[in-house]
């Protein structure tokens, strides 16, 4: 079964799968869709969702534990080579690295889990532009988040904040890294 997703996660022909598993493309995604359901049916409570107020409180803890209060995770994009792109939307799926790309942005908390993710936009976008399209700050923007508390060095402030690297825009939500510690 394993090999079956990886071969049709990396586009493997029919031919290839047929004569590699010996089982048809219909039977291997057929298997691939009863698998996802399997994992969503498993997963999707604890794993699969946003964070609610409970888990932005633990978040925020584990934060300010780490010397880091009203951080509630990490932001950033990752570009995938995209190896087996069809020849059609290569040029649109190319950006600074001249080859196909899907990007991946997450939020992932310091316990691994994913709790955002927004992928497969073309490669010619970048960290900044998919901010844009993303889902992420939308509770925040709609005055839907649950409020944050915290106070460094005698000031106060109310809303959380997300740690990225350098190319991010210096959005209040946002925290730069520090450049050269």
């Amino acid at each position: 079964m394993t090999v079956a997703i990886r071969m049709l996660a990396y586009g493997v022909t029919a031919d290839l799968m047929d004569e590699y598993l010996r089982i048809g493309e219909t039977t291997a995604r057929l298997s691939l869709k009863k698998f996802v359901k399997a994992i969503v049916a498993i997963f999707s409570d604890e794993y699969l969702r946003s964070p609610n107020s409970s888990d932005i409180v633990r978040l925020l803890d584990v934060g300010e534990k780490r010397g880091f209060p009203g951080m509630l995770d990490i932001i950033d994009c990752m570009h995938w080579k995209w190896k087996n792109c069809p020849s059609a939307w290569k040029g649109m799926y190319s950006g600074h690295v001249h080859e196909p790309t899907i990007i991946l942005e997450a939020v992932a908390s310091y316990d691994l889990w994913i709790w955002h993710a927004f992928f497969g936009l073309p490669g010619s976008h970048n960290d900044i532009s998919v901010l844009g399209r993303s889902s992420v700050f939308a509770p925040l923007a709609e005055g839907r988040a649950p409020p944050c508390n915290y106070s460094i060095t005698g000031h106060d402030y109310t809303m959380r904040y997300y740690l990225v690297d350098g190319i991010y825009p210096s959005w209040t939500t946002l925290v730069k890294t520090i450049p050269a510690p």
